[in-house]
Formats: C-alpha cells, sequence, structure tokens
C-alpha cells in the first residue's frame, strides 16, 4: 500500500466517521428540524456522484468512504423524510 493510499484512507475514515454521531443523534431522538431537505438531497445526490468516481478510478478510499457516508446520508435523508 502506497503513502497516497494510506492518505486517502485515513481522510475517508475522518471525514465518514464524522457523519456517526449525527446519524445516531437523529435515530435516537428522530428530530430532524435543524436539518435542511434539500441540502440533504443535494449532498447524497453528490456522495452518489463521488461513490461512482470512485468506481471508475477503482480508487478503494473513494469508493470506501462514500459507500458508508452514502448509507448514513440516506439515512439521515430517510427519517427527514419521514418526520419532517
Amino acid at each position: 500500500m502506497n503513502l497516497t493510499t494510506i492518505v486517502g484512507l485515513l481522510a475517508a475514515t475522518g471525514t465518514t466517521i464524522a457523519f456517526v454521531p449525527q446519524v445516531l443523534q437523529i435515530v435516537k431522538t428522530q428530530d430532524t428540524k435543524g436539518i435542511s431537505l434539500v441540502m440533504y438531497i443535494i449532498f447524497t445526490i453528490g456522495i452518489l456522484f463521488w461513490l461512482t468516481y470512485g468506481i471508475l478510478l477503482s480508487d478503494i478510499p473513494i469508493i470506501m468512504a462514500n459507500s458508508i457516508t452514502l448509507i448514513l446520508a440516506i439515512t439521515i435523508l430517510f427519517l427527514k423524510i419521514k418526520n419532517g
């Protein structure tokens, strides 16, 4: 594994883990009032494009981070739509 991949994995881990507390808080409280629906729709679409980009490049850090982040973002988006 080269240095570029290691740095990519560290960056991907940090930015992906950053979403976990938000998801846990929303799942626990079901409170999504402070979250913008439009922002999460745009963000989720952006993550889907990042994932596609990673797949096209066969870039493991991009694929891993965006696969996990997409699941987290979809969870928040679903709960936002469900709970308003």
